[in-house]
């Protein structure tokens, strides 16, 4: 299975502290409508790791359900325990998502066999599409190429979702990896010299407000307009860095609100970001050119 192109590291919509599966659907909706290859629920950016297993099974099928085949669904199913990575992808497979995205196990910090073991072990319980996902700012450790070359050759480890913010390291992985493994940029502002070095497209945060233009500048770059994806990626950097002034994704949710689309709410341990985020996040949106409604709106 090959992935690429431009996909959503969506939102969980909140409402009283529940997901509010409704947004979600016109989320998801309005993604598909703008251009989105593919939509990932249950990730960083969908505060999956405080989500429970009803949940996040809910939140999983709301999408593949919206979605019907018109857009691939990645549903993040990563623990730092083995057996319930394993669970969580049974469980995407289950509730039929096209692949699982899978985190390295935080807080343990395994050592490099401990992470293609556990990998090894996640991809052998399903012939579910296996997406490896590096955040080392998140989780305490990083995936190295060489291991992730070796994981790559076991059959339904299908990529990386590369957020290590090291081009030097997405460099090593697909020289060592080759052609046929999706590496997915993690880092908006990195998607475009990503691209550049091999990677085939983004599992995006910003996607999740301005769909329709990260769609755009990654179809450019593949299709050989670098013009137009350069224009792009400068017109978006800055409010893509605006929408990580604090732990994600609290300013994502406040532009989200500003703009209309859902609720500003995340679950604790996070909290709305302070005053001085939410007006610098307003003012990104405003110069972008977009129309904000305000707070609580």
């Amino acid at each position: 299975m090959k992935l690429q192109g431009a996909m959503v590291a969506i939102v969980t919509p909140l409402r009283d502290d529940e997901p509010d599966l409704a947004s979600l659907a016109e989320l998801v909706e309005w993604q598909i409508r703008e251009g989105t290859d593919g939509i990932v629920p249950c990730g960083t950016t969908g505060e999956g790791a405080t989500l429970t297993l009803k949940e996040r099974a809910d939140v999983i099928r709301t999408c593949v359900e919206t979605a019907r085949g018109r857009a691939k669904i990645i549903a993040g199913a990563g623990s730092n325990a083995t057996a319930e990575a394993v669970e969580g992808v049974r469980l995407a497979k289950q509730l039929g998502a096209d692949a699982a995205l899978v985190v390295t196990p935080y807080y343990n910090k395994p050592t490099q066999e401990g992470l293609y073991e556990h990998f090894k072990a996640v991809a052998g319980a399903s012939r579910l599409p296996v997406i490896l996902y590096n955040v080392p700012s998140r989780t305490g450790v990083n995936l190295e190429p060489r291991t992730v070359a070796r994981l790559s050759g076991i059959a339904n480890i299908a990529g990386v979702k590369e957020a290590s913010g090291n081009l030097d390291q997405v460099s090593q992985i697909v020289r060592l990896c080759g052609p046929k493994f999706s590496v997915l940029s993690g880092d908006d502002s990195l998607t475009l010299p990503m691209i550049a070095v091999g990677a085939c497209g983004v599992i995006s945060v910003v996607a999740n407000i301005l769909p329709g233009d990260t769609a755009r500048l990654v179809a450019a770059f593949l299709a050989g307009d670098t013009a137009r994806a350069r224009k792009l990626h400068l017109k978006m950097f800055p409010l893509m860095k605006a929408l990580f002034m604090e732990t994600s994704p609290g300013p994502l949710k406040t532009a989200m609100e500003l703009l209309g689309l859902c609720s500003a709410e995340v679950r604790l341990p996070l909290v709305r970001p302070g005053e001085g985020v939410q007006k610098a996040v307003a003012e990104a949106l405003k110069g972008y050119g977009l129309k904000i409604k305000g707070l609580g709106c």
